[in-house]
């Protein structure tokens, strides 16, 4: 795993209104190859903790619930990567074609692209999602929130196994993953384990029997 440094948080706070905090103290920073797995209870302030860092172009934060998307996933993909920090993509890179491409191994449908997002079934939804988020170029860090939990169990080990293998590829400008979760088999695909209550605390990743 390599040692360069992609995010720092340094004592950081967040609170729904004054005297109720989500969180407090907060430290972390993650590196080039991590994949950290986010556990805590439901409304712990999981994802409020991670989406902090909005950086456009960067960090990409992926709901659990994409289907509120207006449009369809098609013209999603075509307004993001008509922002212009991606119009500065590798040369010659068709973003549209390798979001289809990726959707297509997991069994999900090309007329699904041209589809409303509200009219997609959760699984649906969340394959076109990730599909586009693990394809856009310039991404550096993923923040996953329960990105899986409409899959049956084979799709969802399928799309789990090309999301932890991101930061590794030479194919991907993904470099690390902050994956919030409350699957203890999806924590066996991350490097480090990350526990949220009131704050952060890191954890020992289990060892296999």
């Amino acid at each position: 795993m390599s040692s360069d440094l992609l995010l720092k948080l340094e004592n950081v706070t967040c609170a729904y209104s004054k005297g109720r905090p989500i969180f407090s103290g907060v430290d972390l920073t993650v590196k080039e190859g991590d994949v950290i797995a986010i556990v805590g209870k439901s409304g712990g302030g999981k994802p409020t903790e991670y989406g902090i860092p909005n950086y456009r172009t960067k960090v990409l934060y992926v709901p659990q619930r994409p289907s509120l998307l207006p449009s369809t996933p098609r013209a999603f993909i075509r307004q993001i990567c008509g922002y212009g920090s991606r119009k500065k993509s590798e040369e010659g890179y068709d973003n549209e074609r390798a979001a289809i491409e990726l959707g297509e191994s997991w069994s999900l449908s090309s007329e699904v692209w041209e589809r409303p997002w509200s009219s997609l079934s959760g699984g649906e939804a969340q394959r076109a999602f990730l599909a586009v988020a693990c394809t856009l170029k310039g991404t550096e860090i993923l923040l996953l929130d329960e990105p899986t939990s409409a899959l049956d169990a084979s799709t969802a080990h399928t799309v789990e196994t090309h999301l932890a293998a991101l930061p590794e590829s030479s194919d991907s400008s993904i470099k690390a993953i902050l994956w919030i979760t409350h699957s203890e088999e999806q924590t066996k695909k991350a490097n480090r384990l990350i526990k949220v209550a009131g704050g952060i605390e890191e954890q020992q990743m289990p060892q296999d029997a």
